[in-house]
């Protein structure tokens, strides 16, 4: 398994999201209040670019006319039909039993580690093929 530098934390404010793209993949990677989550952007449904779609909350209801928000900023809905997916899971919450959307592990990870040394420069050899007169003034 490869691992892949895609942006700094500070790049993906909490409730945005940045569309990269990985070995030839579009991926989006999303900021759930400070966590940090990767879905393959393309819906299982039709194939839609699902970093298009909106950062929802989950809707629920004990009784019909009543409801409340939860999980704010922690579902992801495709732009094209309006299917839900848990951004922390890929999960659907159309056909939860069959239908997910294929999630990436995301760590953060401080750039001193990333960028630690030690750094072996490319060499080349080099061969001189001829004498050259200096002059020294």
């Amino acid at each position: 398994m490869s691992r892949h530098i895609v942006a700094t934390v500070d790049e993906i404010a909490p409730g945005s999201s940045k569309l990269v793209t990985v070995k030839g993949r579009e991926i989006a990677v999303f900021n759930v209040k400070g966590e940090f989550f990767a879905l393959f952007n393309r819906c299982p449904h039709e194939g839609a670019p699902l970093c298009k779609g909106q950062v929802v909350s989950l809707v629920e209801s004990d009784e019909p006319g009543t409801y409340r928000m939860s999980r704010q900023g922690e579902l992801l809905r495709c732009p094209w039909h309006g299917w839900e997916f848990d951004i922390r899971t890929g999960q659907s919450y159309c056909d939860p039993a069959n239908t997910w959307v294929r999630k990436f592990a995301v760590a953060v990870e401080p750039g001193e580690r990333l960028a630690k040394g030690p750094y072996v420069a490319e060499t080349f050899p080099v061969s001189v093929e001829q004498d050259y007169l200096v002059i020294e003034m």
